[in-house]
């Protein structure tokens, strides 16, 4: 039990530190490069037949732009 609590310590220590680290630089938490672009997926659910909602959007999109892309919604 000893062993468990001092390495538990240790990495607590060790990610205090790399928190406080992180904080000092005072940068922003940011996601990935591309995220599912780089994968070739254009949208989320990636599926044949959107939901209603999504329908609606691209809709709403088509009728304010005049074409459908994921930019637009």
């Amino acid at each position: 039990m000893a062993m468990f609590l001092i390495t538990l310590g240790f990495f607590l220590v060790i990610v205090m530190a790399m928190a406080v680290g992180y904080i000092f630089q005072q940068k922003t938490l940011a996601g990935s490069c591309g995220g599912l672009a780089n994968v070739g997926i254009e949208k989320s659910c990636n599926c044949d037949n959107p939901c209603e909602k999504r329908q609606e959007r691209e809709r709403k999109a088509e009728l304010e732009v005049g074409d459908i892309s994921v930019k637009n919604i």
